[in-house]
């Protein structure tokens, strides 16, 4: 079982991949492109600790913020920070803060016409995880899908699906404090999908 900031081969095989096909080339003038991001995250729910009952974990507003670059006429590399605060529930409708960044490099490919396009981004990175008791680093992996409207030289309207994977241990005691836990994960992948709008700025 993996533990935290250590990767598997997949990612290492996915990061090899992000780096030869969408690191920005010195020997070409390249574009860059701000974009500040907002929608909602939907989470997974968490795990009583005797296993008899799962916790709610909230949908939640989260702001995100990405800069790339323009490597060539059908992609992009891009770094990509998102943040998310989340609220989890017990069965005795108790509350705890839980909060996220998230972290990822990233290549997007475009596809599609100048005016109107469709993007498709794979990214690898890691998440910060913060409760009330513990926080930690932890690896993970991005996929998203979007669209493209130029509405002129300079500015963008984005629209985006992404989802989030997180590899965490199941028995990590973020959730505990001197030996007393809220919650624990269900499995060893985290999981936060996004529907997010923004607007890109090229400069």
């Amino acid at each position: 079982m993996a533990s935290p900031l250590k990767f598997n081969s997949v990612s290492s095989f996915v990061l090899l991949f992000i780096i030869t096909f969408f690191l920005p080339n010195k020997g070409n003038t390249n574009e860059f492109e701000l974009t500040p991001y907002i929608g909602s995250m939907f989470s997974s729910d968490l795990q009583s600790v005797d296993s008899e009952n799962r916790l709610n974990v909230s949908d939640d507003l989260h702001f995100g913020l990405a800069l790339a670059w323009q490597e060539s006429k059908a992609g992009q590399g891009q770094i990509l920070i998102n943040y998310v605060s989340h609220q989890i529930t017990d069965a005795q409708g108790e509350q705890d803060k839980f909060d996220l960044v998230y972290a990822h490099f990233s290549g997007i490919g475009h596809y599609g016409k100048r005016g109107y396009i469709t993007t498709l981004g794979l990214g690898i990175g890691a998440s910060y995880m913060k409760s009330s008791f513990d926080d930690g680093f932890y690896p993970s992996t991005t996929i998203a899908i979007g669209t493209r409207y130029f509405i002129s030289k300079e500015l963008t309207f984005v629209t985006e699906i992404r989802a989030y994977a997180t590899l965490i241990k199941e028995e990590d005691n973020i959730f505990c404090d001197n030996g007393e836990c809220l919650a624990v994960f269900e499995g060893a992948i985290w999981l936060d999908t996004s529907i997010s709008i923004g607007f890109a700025y090229q400069f």
